[in-house]
């Protein structure tokens, strides 16, 4: 249970839950201490631990498939994008009118990437990228058609529907939320920050439907 060793009213908690649940870009643990009447340190653990009922196993995506990767944190000066210093590297597959799946890597390879494709996207499907090329091997391993834009070129988008505009448009809400909430993440929690957002987006059903949602992965305590 997530409410374990834990001595804080279990109203509290199902608040905190219900306040993590609709809330776009997130709640910071400031924010919970003033609404549950708790320590900091206790606000953030409940945080924590209700992002912990957020993760999900891997969804096997088909179809149209967007990947692409993003850089978090570091420097705020100096070089930006593949390679810049003291970022941490998400990666994220996204099936358009589907799940996405999100993962933190060590780096761009095809091998550091490999796994977390060919363990999830179904034989026959259409992998869109832009012109890293990584993709270009981990799609010739997997055996799926690889269909690019090249963004260094200033091209976003084909006639035949191949971009990756969904999902930037993802890494643009992520990183406003984290920068606008949350402020700095540190890459140790990164994980469980970039797996309540993805929850969020796989579950768009309205803040109700994530709030039951989260209630059924709740393991109340036995009596």
């Amino acid at each position: 249970s997530i409410f374990a060793k834990s001595d804080t009213d279990l109203f509290n908690w199902f608040f905190a839950i219900f306040l993590m649940s609709p809330s776009r870009n997130g709640v910071a643990a400031k924010e919970l201490q003033r609404h549950l009447g708790v320590t900091y340190k206790t606000a953030w653990r409940i945080a924590k631990q209700i992002r912990l009922l957020m993760q999900e196993n891997d969804h096997m995506l088909f179809g149209e498939i967007e990947a692409d990767e993003t850089m978090i944190g570091g420097a705020r000066h100096g070089k930006r994008g593949r390679g810049a210093e003291g970022k941490t590297v998400v990666l994220g597959t996204l099936q358009r009118e589907g799940k996405m799946n999100m993962h933190v890597v060590e780096n761009v390879r095809a091998a550091t990437l490999l796994p977390h494709l060919q363990n999830n996207i179904a034989k026959g499907s259409d992998l869109l990228t832009d012109e890293l090329k990584s993709y270009t091997k981990i799609a010739g391993i997997i055996g799926i058609n690889h269909r690019t834009v090249n963004h260094s070129a200033k091209q976003y988008a084909k006639e035949d529907g191949t971009h990756t505009n969904t999902i930037e448009s993802f890494w643009g809400q992520l990183k406003r939320s984290l920068s606008g909430t949350y402020h700095v993440v540190s890459p140790k929690y990164l994980p469980l920050y970039v797996s309540e957002f993805s929850f969020r987006w796989n579950h768009q059903n309205g803040a109700m439907h994530l709030f039951d949602l989260l209630l059924s992965r709740v393991e109340l305590p036995r009596v």
